[in-house]
């Protein structure tokens, strides 16, 4: 178990087999009906995974959230070296995409914030070894799978890992309220690695000096900033749609 830990939800079960996550036994409400379910139960079979019919309280000891009658156990998520991350991404796409997360410590929008990165298709997603939100049951369930679509890594200081991005020249972009640069007058249509932090902290100040430029997003009616997960996702749409159309 040291190695493993539980995930619930039909689609974040799905999502991870998917993904070809190791699962290593998947716990179904006797009983439970509907098209998705028999889905998940159909996948089960056909990759040969050990799963048991039990009572919905058995599932409730298990995970007392929102299981929808599945729980799983799988291996811990795979974190890769950022250099193997940014080579494998210029392989595939001249004009890559990274997300940078200072002190983004809430769960769900880490999980949020994964599945707008799978979404827009991001190269890779970059966390600080402390500080950071875990990878756990909750941000794989609000990531809707997309923790299992995304390049994670994990490096000691994020000031490194935006010298190593610059040096194959990734344009580094804080996102931050106080920039005087609107999100949609910045040129996005290079490779590009956009650092965000904690709506309550925000960017290390030390970060922001080491970045190419700081751009904003334009708000009105006295509202002053958005969820981290709502920027991300706004910001990872503004580059797609100028390289787009």
């Amino acid at each position: 178990m040291e190695n493993s830990f539980e995930i619930y939800g039909i689609h974040s079960i799905i999502e991870a087999i998917e993904s070809g996550v190791n699962i290593e036994k998947v716990w179904l409400k006797k009983g439970k009906k509907g098209y998705l379910f028999q889905r998940l139960e159909k996948s089960i079979r056909d990759n040969k995974i050990s799963f048991s019919y039990v009572p919905e309280e058995k599932l409730n000891k298990l995970k007392t959230k929102n299981h929808q009658g599945a729980v799983a156990l799988i291996s811990k998520i795979a974190f890769f070296p950022i250099e193997k991350i940014i080579e494998e991404a210029f392989q595939v796409n001249l004009n890559p995409t990274f997300v940078l997360l200072d002190r983004v410590t809430d769960s769900r929008n880490l999980g949020a914030i994964l599945r707008s990165c799978a979404a827009a298709s991001v190269n890779g997603v970059i966390i600080p070894q402390t500080g950071s939100a875990l990878i756990n049951d909750l941000s794989i369930k609000t990531s809707s799978g997309g923790i299992f679509k995304v390049p994670i890594t994990k490096v000691k200081h994020l000031k490194d890992a935006i010298y190593i991005l610059k040096s194959y020249d990734v344009e580094i972009i804080a996102v931050s309220e106080k920039s005087n640069n609107h999100l949609f007058n910045s040129k996005l249509n290079h490779s590009s690695a956009f650092l965000l932090g904690s709506e309550d902290k925000g960017i290390d100040k030390g970060l922001i000096k080491l970045c190419d430029k700081t751009i904003k997003i334009p708000m009105y009616n006295l509202i002053d900033s958005l969820n981290v997960s709502v920027t991300t996702g706004i910001v990872l749409y503004e580059k797609i749609r100028q390289n787009l159309f």
